[in-house]
């Protein structure tokens, strides 16, 4: 294929589509699954079980389907999948997924993960998400759909972030982050309330927007824990009768009462 560079190593076995691009000193390995118009730039490992969607690119010294940080892993078949049209940028590391811990990586679709980001084993990460430069997940980490993580974030084991929310630079993450927040650090963790401005460009409606900023008060400003707020949310927001605008707070209040962490506030 004039579309392989020569300097590239492919493994028979591999699936590679004629409108595929891989660049000088790339490896692919023989269970590596290509989808139309992918781009490797160069110096790209592709390992493992991989399966990529169309219209990926990914740049220099990423490395894709790598073996499991985990002692456990004792070399079984485990997979990485990535969903279409996705930038992955230079020196990301993405690992494929453990026995115990379900046997597979995700990546959806749209998402932009730039330099030195790390997506642990078993970690799954919705469509249209943004980790910025040297973000770091652990193992079992969800990251829902449009949920942006800021630059040298460390996201520990098993931790949620609920989807459209924000987390500012520098945050440590250790319990599940509130869908449509607005979280960072400032001495401690602290959700300072929705993210409005994200929520607009996502197209969300000004009645969609006030039930959220009336559930959002009703957690953090209303001085009840976490258990009476949400029964308040429900009591209050959720009753019959309430608005029809109201489906994102129903999430936000089932996302709360499914947290194994607690969630930041």
């Amino acid at each position: 294929m004039s579309n392989i560079h020569p300097t590239a190593i492919v493994a028979p076995g591999a699936q590679i589509p004629a409108s595929c691009k891989i660049g000088p000193f790339c490896t692919v390995g023989p269970n590596v699954v290509l989808g139309d118009e992918c781009e490797l730039v160069s110096h790209v490992v592709l390992d493992g079980h991989l399966t990529l969607g169309r219209g990926n690119r990914i740049f220099s010294f990423a490395c894709i389907g790598i073996a499991p940080q985990d002692l456990k892993y004792a070399g079984e078949p485990t997979r990485c999948e990535l969903g279409d049209n996705n930038t992955i940028r230079e020196s990301v590391t993405i690992s494929r997924g453990t026995v115990g811990g379900g046997g597979i990586t995700r990546l959806g679709s749209g998402c932009l993960i730039m330099a030195y980001v790390h997506i642990g084993h078993d970690c799954e990460i919705g469509d249209g998400c943004i980790l910025a430069n040297a973000a770091t997940l652990a193992g079992h980490v969800v990251i829902e759909e449009y949920a942006v993580v800021g630059a040298l974030c460390p996201v520990h084991q098993h931790c949620r972030i609920g989807r459209y929310s924000y987390i500012g630079g520098g945050t440590t993450i250790t319990q599940d982050v509130l869908p449509y927040s607005l979280t960072c650090i400032e001495r401690n963790n602290h959700a300072y309330g929705m993210n409005k401005v994200g929520l607009e460009r996502r197209g969300f409606t000004p009645a969609q927007l006030k039930a959220l900023r009336q559930a959002y008060r009703l957690l953090q400003a209303s001085k009840l824990n976490t258990t009476d707020a949400l029964v308040a949310i429900r009591a209050t927001l959720l009753a019959d009768g309430a608005s029809g605008d109201t489906e994102h707070v129903a999430y936000l209040a089932d996302f709360i009462a499914a947290s194994h962490r607690g969630v930041i506030k």
